[in-house]
């Protein structure tokens, strides 16, 4: 089995890839499935969060794995309207609902009852099998954020 200990902060030529559900990737251990049907082992540093395109590597940089986002039942609202927009993540925050909030879109993980408070406030609530990115929140380690182009 492969063992991967780090995540790499540039570039790599690839020798495998993993698709990961959110739930795994929050994870600092886990046994997981390469792609090409090979195990391996997550044995991270705690509190890394990982992203899609992120790169693991082995303790001698044999492996170079690839983590691709997968697909999950999540909730899509789309809004022109920041004001509508920031209300949603209001009412899912305060539900410590994990969101993947970009520009005009929030995502969350399916839920018809958040569906339905939300098409109260007259958005547009959809379904749909996509990659699901949540922040990261404020005790997670995550050294590179795919979300903001500004330092805090």
């Amino acid at each position: 089995m492969i063992t991967l200990t780090q995540r790499l902060d540039h570039a790599h030529p690839v020798t495998a890839s993993v698709t990961l559900p959110i739930d795994i990737r929050v994870k600092s251990r886990a046994k997981v499935e390469l792609n090409d049907g090979r195990e391996a082992g997550l044995m991270l540093p705690r509190g890394l969060l990982l992203r899609g395109g992120d790169l693991l590597s082995t303790d001698d940089g044999n492996e170079i794995i690839e983590v691709i986002a997968a697909p999950e039942s999540v909730s899509v609202v789309r809004c022109a309207d920041p004001y509508l927009l920031a209300r949603a993540c209001y009412h899912l925050g305060n539900r410590h609902v994990p969101l993947q909030i970009m520009p005009g879109e929030l995502r969350y993980h399916h839920d018809h009852v958040l569906d339905d408070m939300l098409r109260q406030f007259d958005l547009d609530v959809t379904f749909a099998h996509l990659p699901f990115e949540p922040e990261a929140g404020a005790y997670t380690s995550d050294a590179h954020s795919h979300s903001h182009a500004h330092s805090h």
